[in-house]
Formats: structure tokens, sequence, C-alpha cells
């Protein structure tokens, strides 16, 4: 996640560009999902829909959990648990085989996206709880092509990336409840995509420039305006969050050739560098509205952890250091964090260095596929 190519493209969905790059690694070593109260120290495992590996990618107010799990029959679905991570529904699909959560509001409404049961992928928005599942369409006409939704808002606005008619792929705002599908265009290239909303409709994410380097960017209220926010020096910046405040999280590429997590001030002001844990990198992946920041760093050696900082990003620590898994597990991964201070991680066994090497590996594959996706496979 280096130099001027991005390990980890969170224009994609977050769990989804991990569990490509961790497919790399054998799956001896399943993934399990956890959250961990930074408060009491508590940990609740979120368990499987009777599979292996479950990616937890958001949690709410109440500390409802939404993600994919791979079931018994050898798919991967959405889930969403209910409050401090009770219990695990399976959402179902679109029609056809696979599908994955990214996000869920405090209604318990989730969103993600879903193989349809033609060749597409499609986003997908949830009703209260996680009662039934509405196909989004696409920027497209009659819904032709890919569409993914990445977060939603109190009022049910959703916030993704869609294919468009003239072959690229935009960001877009949904109305309430997911009503209607918005462009909100780039910033000068042909690519932008959205990965965070909050409750006035500002959306953030990443978009091409006309120069071919990839920047975060953050909207006004409702989606109007795209403004760039630049870089911590480097080639290319993603943002993956905002809150209440429009603080952004995201990752940037440094002068000095690595990625850093970063926190902007209100409504996308300033970057600040949240350094690293040991290594060379690290990326932000969510934040609560205290500004507190989490996602993963590299430890050195091939390690990869999952941090926590304090207030408005204020010093990195290992979530590890709060919490110790059961079996010597390691918390690499962590995606979401509510004002309660609940942090969604993934977790996964301790593996051997030549497993650790194809980990990193996958990681470099995937920011270099700047936000592949994979046709007629969701993405997890």
């Amino acid at each position: 996640m280096k130099n001027t190519c991005s390990p980890k493209i969170r224009s994609f969905v977050l769990a989804a560009a991990l569990s490509a790059g961790f497919a790399f690694v054998p799956p001896a070593f399943a993934k399990s999902s956890w959250i961990v109260d930074s408060g009491s120290k508590g940990l609740t495992e979120l368990g499987t829909l009777g599979g292996s590996d479950t990616l937890a990618s958001g949690i709410n107010a109440t500390g409802q959990a939404t993600g994919s799990s791979d079931t018994a029959g050898g798919s991967t679905h959405a889930f969403i648990t209910g409050p401090s991570g009770a219990g695990m529904t399976d959402l179902g699909t679109l029609g056809g085989g696979n599908s994955s959560a990214a996000g869920i509001n405090a209604a318990g409404q989730a969103v993600g996206n879903s193989d349809t049961a033609g060749i597409n992928v499609h986003a997908f928005i949830t009703g209260p709880n996680g009662a039934g599942r509405t196909d989004l369409g696409t920027l497209r006409a009659n819904g032709q092509g890919d569409s993914y939704a990445f977060a939603i808002n109190a009022d049910g606005r959703v916030a993704g990336y869609s294919d468009t008619a003239g072959g690229s792929t935009h960001a877009f705002i949904t109305g309430a409840n997911g009503a209607g599908m918005t462009d909100l265009g780039t910033l000068g290239g042909s690519f932008s995509s959205a990965t965070g909303i909050n409750a006035t409709g500002q959306v953030v994410g990443t978009s091409g420039l006309s120069n071919g380097s990839r920047h975060a960017f953050i909207t006004g209220p409702n989606g109007a305006g795209m403004t760039d926010l630049g870089t911590l020096g480097g080639l290319n910046s993603f943002a993956s969050g905002i809150n209440a405040t429009g603080q952004v999280a995201g990752y940037s590429d440094t002068a000095a050739g690595d990625t850093h997590a970063f926190i902007t001030g209100p409504n996308g002001t300033g970057m600040t560098d949240l350094g690293a844990l040991g290594g060379g990198n690290s990326f932000a992946l969510g934040l609560n509205d205290a500004g507190q920041v989490v996602g993963y760093a590299d430890m050195g050696g091939g390690d990869i952890h999952a941090f926590l900082t304090g207030a408005n990003g204020a010093g990195m620590a290992d979530l590890n250091s709060l919490a110790s898994l059961p079996g010597g597990a390691i918390l690499t991964e962590a995606h979401g964090i509510n004002n309660l201070g609940q942090v969604v991680a993934i977790a996964s066994p301790v593996p051997e260095p030549a497993s650790y090497a194809l980990m990193l590996a996958g990681l470099g594959l995937m920011g270099c596929a700047a936000r592949g996706k994979a046709r007629g496979k969701v993405a997890r």
C-alpha cells in the first residue's frame, strides 16, 4: 500500500480489496472477525455463516456489524449481526451466488454488492436490521453493467461507484433509502469511486486526475461539487471514511515513497500524516466522530497489525496491545469504529514467514490493480 502504486485501493470495497490480497495466503489460515471494545478491552467474536472466513467491514452506533462470511455451501454471503455483534444473519443475494456488505447505518440498513441472476454485480440496500434487499441498479440505462455500494448515512443515502454509459466508472450518491443514483463526476480523469458519506451527504472517495494520478476527494452536502484533498507529498491519495464534522481518513503516498494513513480537519481541511508502527506504511480505513482512526500498518519484518488512534488521530497504537486473542491470533486489519469506541477488526492465525511473504505480495498486487474489479464476481 509503497511508492507510486497503493497496495490497497480503497476506492474498491475495503473488505473486497483485503480479501483479494489475502487470497494469496494458504486457506488453512482462516480469518475471523471481532469487535474490540477499546474502553473495556472486551472481545466479541462474530462467528461465521457456516464456512471458514468472516470479513467484517462496518459497525454502527449500537455495535451491529456487517461484512461477508463463507457459508457451509462454499459461497460467500453478506451478513448483519445484532447489537454488540450478537448473532449473525445471512443477507442472501440478488439472485446470484455471492454477496458482500460494506456499510451499515444506525437503523441497521446495510449496503454492499451482490451477484445478480445474470452476469453482473449490483449494489444493494436493505431495510432496517437487514430486512430485504433492493437492487440499486447502475448509472447505465436499464441497470446494465456493475455497481458497488460502500457507505450509507442515517437517511439511507448510499455512496459507491458504478459503470457509466461512457464505459468508465464514476462515484455515485443516491437519495434517501437508496432512491435514484446521481453521478458525482471526477476530478478530471476517467475514474472515481465513493467510499464514505456523513449525515449531511458529504461524500468522500478517490478520483483520477487528468495527469493519471489518483487523489482523495470530498464533496459538499448532498454530493455537491468535488474538492481535491491533495496528498502527503506523493502522487496518490485515497479517502476511506468521513465523520459528522467532515474529518476525512484515508492514506496517501508520501514524498519519501511510503504510504501513510492520514486524517484531515473539519470539511476536509488540511491533511495530517498519522505515521506508522515500525514499518514504512500505514492505511486508515475508518474513523468516528471524535476523530479516532482505525486501519492497519506494517510493523517491519513482514508483520501487519491493526491500529487505533486517539481523538483527532493522536497517537497510533497497535490494536493488539488492547486485546489478546485466543490461540495467539493477530488482529491484522481494523475496518471501522463507532462513537462507543467499539472497533470491528479482522484476525488471522500467525502464519509461517513464507506465508507472510505471500500475504505482502498479495497486497502489492492489489494496490497496483487500482480497484480492479472482477466481472461477474462479487468483490469481497
